[in-house]
């Protein structure tokens, strides 16, 4: 009896200490998320903006979470390369994507087939910074503002084209999101990559064009383009003197390019929160800061929430704009 009794105790008490382990299990190893290196995958090529936002908010999230962060460069297909394989990745939090709009706007709207849903094939984590565009022309051409282009423009509506970074980019629906507002035409002329394009309105080949302000700005310091208004709403800070187009003749126009974490759907949400709180805490930090403003980028850090309600309304604007422009794209 003494026996049977203490075995039943022993059996007993083994049970409870087994039950509170399982008990404990589930949050603790939720809790160690991250323990081994998360890679972020740039869904284009290294030395772009894209990848150079990626590395300075990689640097120091790295230092946040205690984890080392990786930037991978996955180009190819206007971003959707990229963005694909983080969709189809294993919802873990250890694989996430530097989305822009690009991935999360435009190509879902272009592409005849489309290799994921932007809404529901991710976890949105934090929208990080904002990137403005700008409407640049060569020093030669008779405008010196918006208005007095918009009257070249209605003067002569076969006269005149612009270029961009390529097909289906942000450069190329600003551009056409302009001419729709204001009611002008200009021929698009496409090229691979703002390199060439800004080699050929420098060299007055082409006489507009629209850019990301960071590959401009040492052209427009150097004069040998012209700046004459930049596309967000607010001004840019390192261009205080350059105008917004919605100021400029164009009320409600607004574009930029942007920058946001994003992790497969299903990830969770103790990762989510993690990767959000690192991110959103390196934009603080004064050296990031200060690189984001030589980058004329505009630092914004998000919810995960905001950040789905924010690719929701990016989707929605740029609808119109590509059904107008009549894009698509294989």
């Amino acid at each position: 009896m003494a026996f049977s009794t203490i075995t039943r105790r022993t059996l007993i008490a083994l049970g409870a200490t087994a039950l509170a382990a399982l008990t404990l299990a589930a949050p603790a190893s939720a809790q160690q998320f991250p323990d081994r290196t998360i890679t972020l995958v740039v869904p284009f090529a290294a030395g772009g903006s894209t990848d150079v936002v990626a590395r300075i908010i990689a640097q120091k999230m790295s230092e946040n979470i205690g984890q080392q962060i990786i930037v991978e460069n996955v180009g190819g297909a206007g971003g959707s390369l990229g963005a694909d394989r983080v969709a189809r990745a294993e919802p873990d939090g250890y694989t996430i994507l530097m989305g822009t709009v690009a991935t999360h706007a435009l190509n879902p709207l272009i592409l005849k087939t489309k290799p994921y849903d932007a809404e529901k094939d991710f976890s949105p984590v934090s929208l990080l910074v904002i990137v403005p565009n700008v409407l640049v022309v060569n020093p030669e051409l008779p405008a010196k503002t918006v208005e007095e282009l918009l009257a070249l423009l209605k003067a002569d509506p076969e006269g005149y084209s612009y270029a961009s970074s390529g097909n289906g980019t942000p450069l190329h629906l600003s551009g056409e999101l302009f001419k729709s507002m204001a009611g002008v035409s200009m021929q698009h002329v496409p090229y691979k990559g703002s390199g060439p394009a800004l080699n050929d309105v420098i060299g007055n080949q082409i006489p507009i064009m629209f850019d990301n302000l960071p590959s401009s700005s040492g052209h427009i310091k150097a004069g040998t383009l012209r700046a004459l208004a930049v596309t967000t709403k607010e001004r840019a800070a390192s261009f205080p003197d350059v105008p917004t187009i919605a100021e400029s003749g164009i009320p409600g126009y607004e574009t930029y390019t942007w920058n946001a974490l994003f992790a497969p759907a299903g990830t969770p949400k103790e990762a989510v929160d993690k990767l959000n709180e690192a991110a959103n805490t390196a934009l603080k930090d004064p050296a990031v800061i200060e690189r984001m403003k030589e980058f004329s980028a505009t630092i914004v850090g998000s919810t995960p929430e905001e950040l789905g309600k924010h690719v929701t309304a990016e989707l929605a604007k740029w609808k119109p704009v590509v059904e107008g422009a009549n894009i698509q794209m294989d």
